[in-house]
């Protein structure tokens, strides 16, 4: 089981987050308006997620939609949801910051890393727009992030498997590069085999509508899992 192939699902509430633990999730990335790419979940969704499932949650902390440019008061808003993840007692945190140069803000970065300490802190798609995404990795790794979560700079992971392959090694063993944009059952092996990861994150919305019941949700999940387990 050492070498299992580990699966992160996106979900936006109780009732998906506990459809992807019985489909075969391994973490949770927890946002709210997942259609705007995911910003921070409020105290009364995290409270319901954490008390619906077993398997570690990690909080979106993104104040708004559009760039990721912050100002002091969306920054401020950014620590006190942090303070609000480890009180309703995620396992992680889900943040990316920019400067207007788009390279990552590796001072701010890194005080929000502190501000998680004894949380895993994922850097997200924010870096998707850096200027170059190898240098990101340095950045990221330097500001003290565990994981970045990339599509490598294109639309889908598929589409940058090569870069993302080229992350992962400029990474080494500083941090875990993680996949993710269009990841389905039916392209997941493909995107491991190119790019070498270990973890992948899908949110399915390629493959399950937002109105869809939680059992096609979780039968969605419990197929990328299965096809996983025979990598």
């Amino acid at each position: 089981m050492q070498n299992r192939i580990l699966l992160e699902i996106s979900v936006e509430s109780a009732e998906r987050a506990a459809a992807a633990e019985r489909g075969g999730a391994d973490r949770l990335e927890l946002c709210s308006n997942l259609a705007a790419g995911g910003l921070t979940p409020g105290r009364d969704l995290m409270q319901a997620v954490r008390g619906s499932v077993k398997i570690p949650v990690f909080a979106m902390i993104r104040p708004r939609a559009g760039d990721f440019l912050y100002t002091d008061v969306e920054f401020a808003d950014m620590r006190q949801a942090i303070a609000l993840a480890r009180e309703m007692r995620m396992d992680g945190v889900v943040l990316g910051l920019l400067t207007p140069e788009r390279h990552v803000d590796v001072p701010r970065t890194r005080q929000l890393v502190e501000a998680a300490r004894g949380m895993q802190v994922t850097f997200h798609r924010a870096i998707d727009e850096s200027a170059d995404l190898l240098k990101a990795v340095d950045a990221a790794a330097e500001a003290g992030a565990s994981r970045i979560l990339t599509s490598g700079g294109k639309t889908t992971a598929s589409e940058g498997a090569a870069i993302i392959a080229a992350m992962r090694e400029r990474a080494r063993r500083r941090l875990v590069i993680l996949p993710g944009v269009g990841i389905t059952s039916r392209n997941a092996a493909e995107i491991i085999r190119w790019t070498g990861a270990r973890e992948v994150h899908a949110a399915l919305t390629s493959v399950v509508r937002p109105d869809a019941d939680a059992k096609t949700f979780e039968d969605e999940v419990r197929r990328l899992a299965d096809s996983l387990a025979t990598i």
